[in-house]
């Protein structure tokens, strides 16, 4: 059922309303007057894209920032020890799970009464209808259970790499005016706008450098560390028996760091991936940002989709620099993100490409 949510049918449908989703949040951050916290904000970007888009929630932007908060508390405490006491965390994230669904119950009702003015089917509709041809229609705890399985796999990733992303164009500007030749070279950016209507999910996969910096970017900036297994049959590694029915972890950051496919590891290059070199083609598991096998993400294409379109509307409309002095430091656990955040500041800019500029505008443009 869910793998029909991440159907290229699905992609092609979600892709307006995810481009929307982004012009709307870049316009807000360019109009900022102080710089912005890049992760925090990406948070709150993908957390709007699951409500918006892959839900269809029309939840007024008030209410949606108070949930927004509320799920904050919840991902926090999601990792607490199971000790039911006053001001514990696992205590504060049950609490917080049931106003979440309290909230998501409501939107769901309003949602099953207000069918009207629809114009693609998103992921809930999908998971109702499809439950519906199985015979088996959900409860409401389960559309609930659904829908919050839903934002948990649509966010916390997805804001990790939109930051690393972001980080990775501030360090190499290079890499930004490639990616602008290349929407220029295939017809998508004209005078520094973006040509009406072409933006769809094949020109967006004929993006081939576009494509080489996602994969550098999840390469080298892979958003969580690893995932589990269970042995199914008793095997050998490296003179180790592993039983059958044991839990194992197999590390992505540590594959992508000793894999051999991969020359000068520590350093950003998307043209390793390449037609001249496809670093990445040798060997079926030497690059796996979305696991490998039969268990591979279910939403890794829905997350490559949004990646493109947030570096699409980056090259072509927006101007950002650093705020700060230096770089921040990066910390691994529980997904990849700055230390302290990603301190930036965007620039509203006018159908020329010219900065649009307030007096303080312009006093922060001269010490960013």
């Amino acid at each position: 059922v869910f793998s029909k949510i991440f159907s290229h049918e699905a992609l092609e449908s979600y892709l307006p309303k995810i481009q929307l989703v982004i012009k709307d949040t870049l316009r807000a951050w360019s109009s900022e007057p102080e710089p912005i916290n890049v992760y925090h904000e990406a948070q709150k970007l993908t957390f709007r894209m699951a409500i918006r888009v892959l839900l269809g929630f029309r939840i007024p932007d008030e209410e949606l920032g108070r949930l927004f908060e509320v799920y904050q508390q919840f991902v926090e405490n999601v990792f607490s020890l199971p000790v039911d006491l006053p001001f514990s965390g696992y205590r504060r994230g049950i609490r917080a799970r049931e106003t979440l669904q309290k909230g998501l119950e409501k939107a769901i009702q309003e949602k099953l009464q207000n069918t009207q003015g629809k114009d693609y089917a998103d992921a809930l509709d999908i998971l109702i209808e499809s439950g519906k041809e199985h015979g088996k229609e959900l409860t409401m705890q389960e559309l609930k259970d659904g829908t919050l399985e839903l934002i948990f796999a649509a966010y916390a990733t997805t804001a990790s790499a939109s930051t690393s992303l972001i980080m990775q164009l501030l360090k190499h500007p290079r890499v930004l005016e490639k990616l602008r030749e290349e929407l220029r070279s295939k017809g998508i950016l004209h005078n520094g706008c973006i040509c009406e209507g072409s933006l769809r999910l094949d020109n967006i996969h004929g993006l081939h450098y576009l494509d080489c910096v996602i994969k550098e970017v999840l390469r080298l900036f892979t958003p969580i560390s690893g995932g589990y297994r269970t042995v199914l049959q008793t095997f050998e590694l490296d003179g180790f028996q592993i039983p059958k029915g044991w839990s194992v972890m197999y590390s992505i950051r540590d594959t992508h760091d000793t894999a051999p496919v991969f020359k000068d590891v520590d350093v950003f290059d998307p043209d390793r991936f390449g037609q001249g070199r496809s670093e990445d083609k040798d060997g079926r598991f030497h690059y796996l940002p979305f696991g490998g096998g039969v268990r591979t993400c279910l939403g890794k294409h829905l997350a490559k989709l949004f990646l493109k379109a947030l570096a699409i509307e980056l090259a072509s409309t927006s101007r950002f620099e650093l705020a700060t002095r230096t770089f921040p430091r990066i910390t691994l656990v529980p997904v990849v993100h700055p230390v302290d955040g990603l301190k930036v500041k965007f620039f509203g800019l006018d159908s020329n490409q010219n900065e649009i500029l307030t007096g303080t505008d312009a006093m922060l443009g001269a010490t960013v």
